[in-house]
């Protein structure tokens, strides 16, 4: 494998700071999460002196097995550390906004580049996931870095949630080489595989419940909305309602497919995926962004909803339109 220059300097700024900070994007998910607790591993692992921590407000209890994060330090703490974002394309998708305090900042990250934030950047946007990436790096300095089971449990999570399994686009022999290497550090796959998709009864119901709701456009974009009380009925986190959009991914003709999910604020959360189709730069026009593929945004009320929906069904008129071969 080719490793890009800066990974010498991000592991050089590593060596030399006391304190790092890690940090990651709002609403977290299996790739945010497993890139900051496996980074975090692998520098305890190999620098136990240093003090190195994860810093988040939000929680999860889909990924609450990987282990807590971090208590809150004081302002001054984060003066001399090195900041490190990762799976974060954009800094007002930051969760922890408090990273603008640190001595200097390290983006790495997979999405599209939107905002080339931070000090240094290390960015590749046809990686299947951010997890990918710190497996890339751990082994690109497999003679210095120590590893754990941990540690590669945390990453190969990232991997195998960003990319379905090995199945979403972006999965290249390099992302089956990584995963096999930490495959090789002694990861539990029965257990993990248990803890994220072993469903409670009710869950099941709720997927019954999508298929039964789930409309699609005249061009061909399923879609379904989710409101607090259906929410309520099925007994759903945010999470668990927000796992609706794997449920209509493989609709023949569909090349869109969109969940809609009511907020605690009103506001609207809404998961974009796509077959052939880039879908990126619609989510871009409603505060969000991401994959070409696999985005996310935000619309404030109904109208909103029906003219994302509205310019996501014209945008699959015209790539029909004018490309062959889609099914």
């Amino acid at each position: 494998m080719n490793y890009p220059p800066i990974l010498n300097t991000i592991f050089q700024k590593i060596r030399e700071y006391d304190r790092i900070l890690l940090f990651r994007h709002i609403r977290m998910d299996g790739d945010c999460v497993g890139a900051t607790k496996g980074l975090k591993e692998l520098i305890k692992n190999t620098f136990p002196q240093k003090d190195v921590r994860i810093i988040d407000y939000q929680h999860s209890d889909f990924l609450s097995f990987l282990g807590p994060d971090d208590d809150s330090i004081p302002d001054e703490m984060y003066g001399e550390a090195l900041g490190i974002v990762l799976d974060t394309g954009s800094s007002d998708r930051i969760s922890n906004q408090k990273y603008t305090l640190c001595k200097e900042l390290i983006k790495i990250d997979h999405h599209i580049e939107r905002e080339p934030y931070g000090d240094y950047r290390w960015v590749e946007e046809k990686r299947s996931s951010c997890c990918e990436m710190i497996a890339a790096f751990y082994a690109a300095f497999r003679q210095e870095w120590h590893i754990s089971p941990a540690a590669a449990t945390y990453i190969y999570t990232g991997m195998i949630t960003d990319s379905g399994r090995f199945q979403y686009e972006g999965v290249t022999g390099d992302t089956l080489r990584l995963a096999g290497l930490m495959l090789e550090q002694g990861v539990d796959t029965e257990r993990l595989f248990a803890h994220l998709y072993l469903k409670d009864f009710e869950s099941l119901k709720f997927k019954a419940y999508v298929y039964d709701q789930m409309q699609r456009t005249e061009n061909g974009v399923a879609y379904l909305y989710i409101d607090r009380g259906v929410q309520e009925k099925f007994g759903l986190t945010l999470e668990d309602a927000s796992a609706a959009i794997s449920y209509m991914d493989s609709i023949r003709g569909c090349l869109c497919w969109l969940a809609f999910i009511e907020n605690q604020d009103d506001t609207i959360r809404v998961r974009l995926r796509s077959r052939s189709a880039p879908i990126n730069h619609i989510a871009e026009k409603y505060r969000g962004g991401g994959h070409a593929n696999a985005s996310g945004a935000t619309v404030l009320n109904e109208q909103e909803m029906q003219s994302l929906l509205k310019e996501a069904d014209e945008w699959i008129r015209h790539y029909k339109e004018n490309h062959t071969g889609w099914m």
